[in-house]
């Protein structure tokens, strides 16, 4: 049995409308992989003072073991949300597939789960710039000494 040409008109059509959060869920897999180096910065930051490879004062390590816990925290939180986000980005292109192959009314659901990634991905990308303006209030570049 040959496939009829309106068959592979659906199948172009569903790709077409799959093409748009597919370029969508390349942006949001730069996005996480600037998080995730950030994340390993962070962590290897905390281990170098947690095993005293950086020399300071006792009340400051305190602190920015502190500060940077806070920051480890707040990237994983940002790291999460934009997942999920991408996550269900993969959902629509599945569910917009489904619609097309399968002549099923899904539009709501599909909408439904495009709004929940973008409010995802707003979360996510709230969670990052809180952990960026954290790192931007407590670092400071110090002039060293020269004699």
């Amino acid at each position: 049995m040959t496939p009829s040409p309106d068959s592979f008109n659906d199948i172009a059509r569903a790709i077409q409308l799959a093409l748009a959060p597919a370029f969508l869920l390349t942006g949001i897999a730069g996005m996480l992989n600037g998080m995730a180096t950030r994340l390993a910065r962070i962590v290897d930051r905390g281990r170098a003072l947690a095993e005293g490879r950086v020399p300071s004062a006792r009340d400051a390590l305190v602190l920015e073991i502190e500060i940077l816990d806070r920051r480890r925290h707040l990237t994983s939180l940002a790291i999460t949300a934009t997942t999920i986000a991408a996550l269900l980005v993969c959902v629509v292109i599945a569910a917009l597939f489904v619609e097309v192959m399968l002549a099923a009314h899904l539009k709501w659901l599909i909408g439904a789960l495009f709004t929940g990634a973008m409010v995802a991905l707003v979360v996510g990308l709230t969670f990052f710039l809180r952990e960026v303006h954290l790192a931007m209030k407590t670092s400071r570049i110090r002039i060293p000494d020269v004699k």
